[in-house]
């Protein structure tokens, strides 16, 4: 029998649906995945059109299925500071920090953005794994006064260089002065929400989070839209060509459990505080894996071979396998064709031996063999000046 390379995806009522569901889906959604055991549209038809229009303008995604896990009472802050593996007294009220949560062998449960609304009042915008559970499992029992719950709180993305023009007729020009990974308060038409300075891209952008998303998402997303037509806005699924040349990761792909900071190279002091007073979930473990150095490490690769897609386009149904004077020495979780590099790059998790500079490798695409080398990575803007620069000067008229 043929088989069928591009099967439907049934939408019925058990799997759940972002507060922004049935607003996203008017722009012609063309595939969906499940994430966070929710529906995530991934492109609109054409993820090479949806790529040059973030780059070059403004773009909306429905990231409702990055669910806010809620963590607040009188020990929220100790609470929080045992899940996660950095120093959070380094954290004001108003950042936003990126973080791991591990488990006791050091595998990477999760790599969400936490958000410190207050004192004791944080948020984690989850990657897709299930944090509510394990939260509310590490809490009992322990001691700590604090209440967890998935927040109705929904978040949708504006990114590109032109998402400064469409926020500042949001919210006014005080938009310019969020610097990056802070957040602020604000309404759009009387309805509350929280805006931070972060993105899945490498590109200037921002999140708005949405309160009471159940019954504001889809107001707060045509009033977005209504912002950003002026300026040519583009409705995208996440774009995974620029997070990969950004070095961004994904869970469950390039970093799941069974992966420890310090194998995907993000094992630096500032994600993998050691040194803090905190006795964090995986501190023993980390430390001994830092004594003893990773064993395989995820290292950037240039890939021969024919164009790959753009990985979100169902043309990478599993990784890669990667060879060496034909023995099997790890996979590639992660790749695409790059159009503005003009050829293939994507992650491989190798022997760390392997992982050196110019190390010649052989990776099965699915249709062939072909030659790679590793490279440095993030392929582009290795030290992340394009999303941190100055937006005071990047305001301007609509296309």
């Amino acid at each position: 029998m043929p088989v069928n390379t591009s099967p439907g995806m049934l939408l019925y009522p058990r799997i759940r649906k972002s507060p922004f569901f049935c607003a996203s889906r008017q722009h012609g959604v063309a595939m969906y995945s499940v994430y966070n055991r929710t529906y995530h549209a991934r492109h609109y038809g054409d993820p090479i059109a949806e790529y040059w229009a973030l780059l070059n303008g403004v773009t909306l995604w429905d990231v409702g299925v990055e669910r806010q896990i809620e963590i607040t009472g009188p020990d929220a802050f100790d609470f929080t500071n045992l899940l996660v593996t950095r120093d959070l007294t380094k954290c004001r009220v108003g950042q936003c920090k990126y973080v791991f949560l591990t488990d006791d062998d050091g595998g990477i449960l999760n790599d969400p953005v936490l958000l410190r609304l207050g004192d004791d009042h944080f948020w984690l915008s989850l990657a897709d794994s299930d944090i509510l559970l394990w939260a509310r499992g590490v809490a009992r029992n322990s001691g700590f006064d604090v209440q967890i719950r998935e927040a109705d709180v929904g978040p949708v993305q504006v990114q590109g260089p032109l998402s400064v023009s469409v926020m500042r007729d949001l919210f006014g020009e005080s938009i310019l002065d969020v610097p990056y990974y802070e957040l602020h308060e604000y309404e759009i038409d009387g309805m509350p929400v929280v805006v931070s300075r972060t993105g899945y891209t490498a590109e200037i952008g921002y999140e708005i989070y949405v309160y009471d998303a159940s019954v504001n998402g889809v107001r707060v997303w045509e009033r977005i839209w209504e912002a950003g037509r002026p300026y040519g806005m583009t409705v995208i699924g996440p774009c995974h060509i620029r997070r990969i040349e950004g070095g961004f990761l994904a869970h469950g792909a390039d970093i799941t459990f069974d992966t420890n900071p310090y194998e995907v190279g993000m094992g630096y002091d500032w994600m993998v505080d050691l040194d803090q007073e905190a006795d964090f979930i995986g501190k023993q473990a980390l430390a001994r894996i830092r004594e003893e150095g990773p064993r395989r490490r995820l290292a950037g690769v240039e890939i021969g071979g024919a164009r790959l897609g753009s990985y979100n386009d169902g043309s990478m149904i599993d990784a890669f396998a990667v060879r060496r004077g034909g023995r099997l020495v790890g996979h590639v979780p992660s790749a695409c064709w790059s159009p503005r590099l003009e050829r293939n790059i994507g992650y491989a998790m190798v022997p760390s031996e392997l992982a050196e500079l110019g190390t010649d490798l052989q990776i099965e695409t699915g249709e062939e063999t072909v030659d790679a080398v590793v490279v440095p990575k993030p392929f582009v803007d290795p030290t992340k000046d394009q999303p941190k620069q100055d937006v005071s000067g990047l305001t301007g008229a609509g296309v």
